[in-house]
């Protein structure tokens, strides 16, 4: 931990000072320290909704391999014995019955020769398991958007810690100072009230600092583990900001990348597949059937006349629909209504990418460029609390003016932290169009 608060010293040029403060308290033991990535491959075994989306792409694959399987012919082994009570007739009480012992050991095949829809449904499964997957890649971007806004939203409260810690001494360093002017006689108590008041508002702040850790740390951790813990560090890498690509290059990325995109289109062929399959019901359907084996009143290959009894037959069965009170011809229409909702949401989505894609990259856009103005800010800030306090050691200030000067120094550090953070989210929604750049 102690490594970890001297980088955020380091990156928010903090006096060496600042890093020796002990962060929120932890657990014992060595906290785990992850990174980014880290964070994100935890999330992928823990995260519920992530997870329920694999599985769904899954389940896609397992109706696709079903679909293909029903178009191919089928083989069966077929065993049944019937008895019958007999009653003085070759058939036995039953007349439909071939006697009262009837054996049946066969080898069933069938397969389908014509099938429209059948082969309409195999297509519509197999677009189904494209939607599938592209939602699973949805979620997966997603995921990574979720896992990257909770990392750096407890980067940076521990950043914000840090400095609440600076900003207590600070106000400490001006309560003392303001307690020897008071007794050398060169200020009123007054001045020593209000930095009494500054320290009390530090102190405060601090505690909220830490109870904000705290509370990202906990929700962070429902993510990342599949048991609850609070025993672990995430790595600051804030300090490195990522370059931001041209938007024509990152147009070329969602183009060509979009999940959002391909689940429209595939839904669109989904479900131009379930017309055909609708339509399909339509035609005449065609399929064979050939069985070997025996089907005889004795199990044996030839019977007392020895006559043979294994053998086979073949048979072809012709469908013709005539006559469904037109509820194929309304299954059509519900497949043609939903095949123009899809080719609807397929333009919408061209649409939505077109303007998420440009309103995120002008926030990261903006947001790339606040950084080095948010760093000046920082440093000037620093500087003016500087100078305010050597005046007001020369008597040149009031307590005032070093109060303002320490609360704007804060608001300058948590800014640039805040800048920092509101990039990184900037790209991580970016991204979840784009993919990784």
């Amino acid at each position: 931990m102690l490594s970890l608060l001297l980088f955020f010293a380091a990156a928010t040029a903090l006096p060496a000072g600042a890093a020796g403060q002990a962060g929120p308290a932890q657990a014992e033991g060595e906290p785990l320290r992850i990174t980014l990535q880290d964070a994100i491959e935890r999330a992928r075994s823990n995260a519920p909704q992530f997870l329920s989306a694999t599985t769904a792409a899954e389940l896609a694959h397992e109706d696709r391999v079903q679909a293909r399987a029903a178009l191919l012919p089928s083989a069966n082994w077929f065993n049944q014995f019937i008895y019958t009570q007999p009653n003085g007739t070759p058939s036995g009480a039953f007349i439909a019955n071939d006697g009262p012992h009837v054996y049946s050991n066969q080898a069933a095949i069938h397969g389908d020769i014509f099938a429209p829809a059948k082969r309409a449904e195999y297509q519509r499964t197999v677009a189904a398991e494209a939607v599938a997957r592209a939602r699973a890649e949805i979620a997966a971007r997603g995921l990574v958007a979720t896992v990257v806004q909770n990392y750096y939203g407890l980067v940076s409260a521990e950043r914000k810690y840090v400095n609440a810690q600076q900003s207590l001494r600070e106000a400490e360093q001006f309560l003392d100072l303001t307690g020897k002017q008071e007794r050398g006689g060169e200020v009123a108590h007054a001045d020593v009230v209000k930095a009494q008041i500054q320290v009390a508002q530090r102190q405060r702040d601090a505690q909220e600092a830490q109870l904000a850790v705290d509370k990202a740390r906990i929700s962070f951790a429902v993510l990342l583990f599949p048991d609850f813990r609070t025993n672990y560090a995430v790595v600051d890498d804030l300090a490195t900001v990522p370059s931001l690509p041209p938007l024509d290059e990152v147009r070329v990325m969602a183009s060509r990348g979009s999940p959002d995109i391909r689940a429209a289109r595939e839904t669109v062929r989904e479900e131009t597949s379930g017309v055909k399959a609708a339509r399909g019901a339509l035609w005449p359907s065609l399929s064979f059937d050939y069985f070997y084996g025996i089907n005889a009143n004795q199990y044996a290959v030839y019977n007392r006349e020895h006559l043979r009894l294994l053998g086979s037959v073949a048979q072809a069965q012709l469908t013709i629909p005539v006559w469904t009170w037109g509820a194929t011809r309304s299954k059509v229409r519900q497949a043609e209504l939903r095949l123009r909702q899809a080719r609807t949401d397929l333009t919408f989505a061209q649409r939505q990418l077109l303007a998420n894609l440009n309103s995120f990259y002008l926030e990261a856009q903006v947001a790339h460029s606040q950084l080095a103005s948010l760093r000046q800010s920082l440093d000037l800030s620093s500087e003016s609390l500087r100078l305010t306090v050597l005046r007001y050691q020369a008597g040149e200030a009031i307590a005032l003016e070093v109060v303002d000067a320490q609360t704007t120094l804060t608001q300058a550090r948590n800014a640039y932290d805040d800048g920092l953070a509101r990039y990184r989210l900037a790209l991580a929604g970016l991204q979840t169009l784009t993919g990784a750049f």
